[in-house]
């Protein structure tokens, strides 16, 4: 991909020039998963920039919901729910870098591939919640269990509906705090943005040495909010190739795929996350690419885009986008 020898990682990657060593990140390896997202858990791989990981992750239900007649409410435990991957260990990694990760390829793990997506009391968009109280009755309760495989994702006789997985949940250490899986931040966390899959670049801000990377919450399709709180949940194999950029001082998430640039920020309300995911937008589009900070606002509100990650989560995540072409 002639983009990918162009992108920021190959371009300023210190593992860019390097044969990659592939590790294989197997549920037996990792052994424990992580419902919470620090400095504090005993590392599980170690690699160097420039390595690939092949990464076995459960689903957000932990493989606990099995069959369309299950109740969330009898089956899952909050806060268990949502299980990371790692933390793994990036060689060199130092507060102020960046780790990179560029996610290669996503594949629906286990002998007969299946999805599930649920609603569940108290969460979602369209319903109270713990944060947002109201005193209507909780949804109903809901299981679907959907039949994947690389190509499509079998929703219903009705509708068959195009496989398109990214990773929801993917972050390096805060430096001090511990944050539950569910909730995405500065470090990264549960964004839960579509454009997070195969042929994209996560940029993650450094804080803790090593940077300690952590992914998970593998979604086999996913609509902007994924309102019901659910996305297709399912167990995937994801290979990732990580590097590291050294210096580089970012404040929250960017990304990268082969058309745009995106700036991604997480908080309450809705507004304050556009807000800060077009604040970093801008002051990047100033710092790296020649615009004055004024004259980028005032383009982005010309051709700016936005997706929406997750209006779900007990933050929410919004990513702010501008084209390439326009970089030029």
């Amino acid at each position: 991909m002639k983009w990918l020898e162009d992108s920021i990682m190959m371009q300023r990657g210190v593992g860019a020039g390097r044969e990659p060593v592939e590790h294989h990140l197997t549920e037996d390896v990792q052994k424990t998963f992580h419902y919470t997202i620090g400095p504090y858990s005993e590392p599980v791989l170690h690699v160097k920039p420039g390595d690939r990981i092949v990464v076995d992750t459960r689903d957000a239900f932990g493989g606990k919901l099995t069959d369309e007649n299950d109740r969330p409410s009898e089956k899952l435990e909050v806060p268990f729910l949502n299980p990371q991957n790692g933390p793994v260990m990036i060689e060199g990694a130092e507060k102020g870098d960046v780790v990179a990760v560029h996610i290669e390829k996503m594949s629906p793990r286990g002998p007969d591939p299946h999805g599930f997506c649920a609603m569940i009391q108290n969460f979602g968009g369209l319903t109270g919640t713990d944060y947002t109280a109201l005193l209507n009755e909780p949804l109903p309760e809901k299981v679907r269990k959907i039949r994947i495989d690389e190509e499509n994702v079998y929703w219903s006789r009705r509708h068959t509906l195009p496989y398109r997985p990214h990773i929801g949940t993917l972050s390096l250490s805060p430096e001090l705090d511990s944050i539950n899986s569910l909730t995405p931040d500065q470090h990264g966390g549960n964004m839960d943005v579509p454009d997070m899959g195969p042929g994209s670049i996560t940029y993650l801000p450094v804080r803790s040495p090593g940077g300690r990377l952590f992914i998970g919450d593998a979604h086999a399709c996913q609509g902007d909010g994924e309102v019901c709180g659910t996305a297709v949940e399912y167990q995937s194999t994801t290979t990732v190739r990580v590097d590291l950029i050294k210096g580089w001082k970012i404040a929250w998430p960017r990304l990268e795929n082969e058309d745009a640039l995106m700036s991604i920020g997480s908080a309450r309300p809705l507004e304050d996350a556009t807000r800060i995911a077009y604040r970093e937008l801008i002051l990047w589009m100033a710092a790296d690419y020649g615009f004055d900070k004024w004259d980028a606002y005032m383009m982005l509100s010309q051709v700016g885009k936005v997706r929406l990650g997750n209006f779900v989560d007990p933050k929410y995540t919004v990513g702010a986008m501008i084209a390439k072409r326009y970089l030029k």
